[in-house]
């Protein structure tokens, strides 16, 4: 009776540990950044949020990040307002540094 408990416990553990090891061992919650938005949104913020690298390319990705981003957070579709507006403030605020 013990031993087919034991090793149900076992392969639950074994399962877990090589789950962990396949993800690389970090959790989704620490790939995220800590807090919240800034008040006042800056470039680096900006940036972080379309998912973006500074660079010369930025200009060029900027479009294709912003509707990707959008059509997986759009209040039509089950998304939150309030992060679609934050999506949209950072692609401004991008568009507006770059056409300077």
């Amino acid at each position: 009776m013990a031993t087919p408990f034991i090793l149900g416990v076992g392969a639950i553990a074994a399962a877990v540990a090589g789950r962990s090891l396949l993800r690389g061992g970090k959790g989704a919650a620490e790939q995220w950044v800590k807090g919240g938005f800034k008040a006042r949104m800056d470039r680096k913020e900006a940036i972080a949020i379309l998912g973006l690298k500074d660079g010369p390319t930025l200009r060029n990705r900027l479009k294709d990040a912003h509707r990707q981003i959008m059509l997986a957070n759009h209040p039509d579709r089950g998304g939150s307002p309030y992060i679609a507006s934050k999506i949209n403030e950072a692609k401004d605020l991008l568009d507006k540094e770059l056409k300077r």
